[in-house]
Parts: structure tokens; sequence; C-alpha cells
């Protein structure tokens, strides 16, 4: 055995090989379905494998997202880079080839990789030993998955696999498992679609949950921000219920799992509510075919004697709204949007059992991934190895802020950039689609929104005009300006934007 001194009062046991690596990632699947994070569903989710994995590892509380929507975030977390050095900005934008990312890194080292299910990033994956991964969104049955040998860019090419698309991941894992080089480690990428709309599961979770009525979050009824002070509407459930209703109305019954599906002659809260517990069911049973397929790769791991060596980690790719502020999907600078559940497993090191509230950043996950493949963190991640704080020994110097911005811009869902610390939250709307693929073109007025995350941990209402916040609220803005130059992301020469900043940040800041 190695020993390794972590930091001055920590030593630890290491097998004289790099570990192998198992990363696990889903699409969507927020912490409020885990089971594990506190929330008003984690009474009934039945996800035992990802409780065995908080069991047996570290959870971790404050993992955060730095651009809320899966393209980008993937990005960052192969790159550990922000979106405006990276160039992934949204769901059109690609990872070119050509680019250097953390499996390129350990590839050179000497692991083994695989990449097995939902890519999304559009060109051919590099730095990839295997892959058999979906075109663009991939299906939930039969799904298409494609590989080096018939490889189209985009959502083109592929052949057709048999079955639910997590149980055909889970069962391409484990076969590249068994014909892998064991005379190296192995970096192995296990991408779930799930649980991505439409929500969609197998059979066997037909009747899961069929009698439970869960539990609602307090913000549900939120029909608008007239009660809130926010300064856009976002994206409600009505939208889920009006597409429901509009496939049941064409006889299109396939897209999503449960029609025909109708709210007629209910009120509007009524509606509300119908279409919440559908949405809850849906998500979990898509969430409990992930979780499934976990403990497969759990026992193979368990059972050819990888488990002692092998880092596991299990996360999501960004969080979700389920009904909290009256919403779905993601994108915002808000708390169930922004958090990114997380945890690790590797019993030669981590402690198990317990909690780490460190803020992580997605692009802190390819230093991480550095530090336990004993190589040096890459010249392109911006992140840190986040390693020693599993231990209790985190830096005098770790982050206390982090930077998010979100460039897809719709008018319910406006272009924004914000700061977070430990207890406020501070956003500005500024509303605009630059040159970014995608975006509407219609602008939005710049707004602002701020919350003190202690006494208002749901963010149900802006404070940003109340008077007893207006210096930490100033104090904010001098720090969200200084870190966007530190990061170098500062729209300089766009005439629009400097203008924008100039009228509602100062003229002594730009």
């Amino acid at each position: 055995m190695l020993l390794v001194c972590l930091s001055c009062n920590k030593q630890v046991e290491l097998n004289p090989s790099p570990p192998n690596i198992l990363f696990i990632l889903s699409d969507d699947h927020t912490s409020q379905a885990w089971g594990i994070y506190d929330s008003v569903l984690d009474n009934h989710i039945e996800n035992k494998n990802i409780k065995r994995l908080a069991r047996e590892g570290t959870v971790l509380d404050n993992v955060f997202c730095t651009n809320s929507i899966c393209v980008p975030s993937r990005g960052s977390i192969l790159t550990g880079q922000y979106s405006h050095q990276n160039g992934i900005y949204t769901l059109s934008d690609a990872l070119d080839p050509a680019e250097m990312t953390i499996a390129k890194e350990l590839q050179q080292s000497g692991y083994e990789t695989a990449l097995i299910g939902k890519w999304h990033l559009k060109k051919q994956p590099a730095g990839f030993d295997h892959f058999l991964v979906f075109p663009g969104q991939g299906l939930y049955h039969n799904p298409k998955f494609k590989s080096r040998d018939n490889w189209q860019d985009g959502n083109q090419g592929g052949n057709e696999y048999q079955g639910f698309s997590s149980d055909v991941i889970g069962d391409e894992t484990i076969k590249w498992l068994e014909s892998r080089d064991e005379q190296k480690p192995f970096f192995l990428n296990m991408h779930f679609k799930a649980t991505h709309e439409p929500f969609d599961y197998p059979a066997r979770f037909d009747s899961m949950y069929a009698d439970v009525i869960f539990p609602e979050p307090h913000s549900l009824y939120d029909f608008g921000p007239e009660t809130n002070g926010r300064s856009f509407k976002g994206q409600k459930l009505a939208v889920l219920e009006e597409r429901w209703i509009t496939h049941t109305k064409n006889n299109n019954h396939g897209r999503y799992p449960g029609l025909p599906f109708s709210t007629e002659g209910l009120t509007d809260t009524l509606a509300r509510q119908k279409t919440y517990q559908k949405f809850v069911k849906d998500f979990l049973r898509c969430g409990a075919a992930i979780d499934d397929n976990i403990g497969k790769v759990l026992s193979y791991l368990d059972e050819h004697g990888l488990a002692k060596n092998t880092v596991v980690i299990y996360t999501a790719d960004q969080g979700y709204f389920l009904g909290e502020h009256g919403m779905m999907d993601k994108r915002m600078f808000y708390e169930e949007s922004l958090r990114m559940p997380f945890v690790i497993r590797f019993p030669e090191e981590i402690p198990n059992g317990k909690r780490l509230d460190d803020m992580i950043l997605n692009i802190d996950f390819a230093a991480l991934l550095a530090d336990y493949a004993r190589i040096v963190k890459p010249d392109f991640v911006q992140g840190r190895s986040f390693r020693q704080n599993l231990f209790g020994e985190t830096s005098a110097d770790w982050r206390d802020d982090m930077y998010y911005r979100y460039w897809l811009h719709q008018t319910q869902r406006p272009a924004h950039f914000g700061i977070r610390n430990d207890r406020y939250k501070l956003i500005f709307y500024y509303g605009q689609p630059l040159t970014m693929t995608g975006a509407m073109q219609e602008s939005t007025e710049p707004a602002w929104e701020f919350y003190d995350l202690q006494a208002d941990p749901h963010e149900d209402y802006n404070a940003y005009a109340d008077d007893s916040y207006q210096e930490i609220i100033a104090t904010m803005k001098l720090e969200l300006v200084a870190k966007r130059k530190a990061l170098g992301d500062t729209d300089e020469g766009d005439d629009v934007m400097m203008s924008i900043f100039k009228e509602h940040f100062s003229e002594a800041l730009y």
C-alpha cells in the first residue's frame, strides 16, 4: 500500500495503482426526487440503491450548476470550464472533438475510458476508447445507440436496441465491464436519459405509487409573479398540462405515459393539483428505473471484487422544478433548478454516512477526477478538486460564493446572471438574446431579484426593494462585477449590454 498525505493532518493508505472511476450521470433527476435531501417527497421515494450509496459514501448538500441546462452543464463537467470559456452556451451548441476534456486526460494517463448512454453534445465523443450513445435526446423505448462504427453528427444514425433505455444502458455498461482490459484502471461513464421529459418508465413500474397522494410543495399554487415580486412568469405546470391534453386529443398516447389526461371542468387550482400528482408519479417512476440499474452495476462491482478500489459518483446534470413556484423544468437561478444532487463512494478513502456542506460547482468535477487519477490538474480546468473537502479538510481559501449565467433567453425565462453566497442571492435579468442560437429575439426589460436564503429559503419573496437589505445588495453588486471581470465574462464590446449595465449597476462599475 501507498501512504499519501492529503493534508497536513490527514494520511490515507492507497493502492499503488489509481482507482477505477464510475461516473453516473442522469438528466434532470433533481435532489427533491432522491429521497435523501429533506424533500416533501422523501417519505414516499423508493430509491434503495441511491440510499445505499448515501450510507456507504458521502452526500454533498451544496453542489451547484453554473448554467442550469443540459448541454452546457455536460460541457462544463467534461471541460471543467464555464460556458463562456468552453463556448457551450445553449442546447444547440456542440463540444468540438478537438477540445481538451478530462476524458482525454485520463485516457492519455493510462485509463481505459468508456461512455454509455446520453451524450447530447452533438459531435463524435473524443477521449473514449468505447462509446455507445443516443442520437440527440434518445428514446425511452427501444432506443437507438450509435458508436464509432456508425457515427453521424447530431440526431442522426444508430442501431435500435430492444428494451427500456435505462435498462439497456445498465446492461451495456455491464457488458463493457466484462470485456474491458483488466490491466488498466477504468473511467466508465454511465449516462441516463431519465428523468428527462416525458418522464417515461418501464411497465414494471406501472402500479408504483398508484395509491399515493404526494405532499405538495407550499408554493405549488403560485400562478404568477404578482404574489412574490418576480419579473417573469417561468415555465408553469400548466405547460405540461396542455401538452398532455393536446396529445390526448390527437390520440397520440405514445409520447407521454399514463394518457389520456383531462382537466375539463376543474378550477385552475384543482387542475394544478391533478397535474402535479401525475407529474410526480411519472417522474419518480422514471427515476426508479435509474435506481434499478445503479443497483445492477453496484452488484457487479461487488461480485467481481471491484467495489473497494472504485470511486462511484452519482449526480444529475442540474436540478428541476417539481411544482415549486408552480413550475416545471430548470434554467433559473433558483435553488431547485440550481442544485445538483451528488453522492460519492470510495471505501478506501471517503467517510461513509457523512454529508458535506462546502460550495462545489460542476466545473470542479474534472479537477476531482484528475486528483483521483493522480495526475496534475490540467491547465484548461477552471475548477478545483474537492477531494480534501470530503475529509473535512477544506482549505481556508475555498470559495464562499459562486457565479451563475443562463444564456438561452426566452421572454418567460429571461437571460440572466447572478451571484450566490451561503446566505444571499442576487440575480440580474438582462433579458437579451445576444447571438445565442435558439434564443428568442424579443428582449425583456432588465430586472433585479434578491433573496435572503436564511429568512426565505424557498425564495418566495423578492426582497430587492426592501430597505433593510440595500447595503448588502450594494456590496453584492460590487462582488458580482468583480467576479465577472475575474472570470472574463464581461460582455465587453456589446453596446446594448454596456448601456444596460451603466443604467442598472452604475456608471462607476462599468
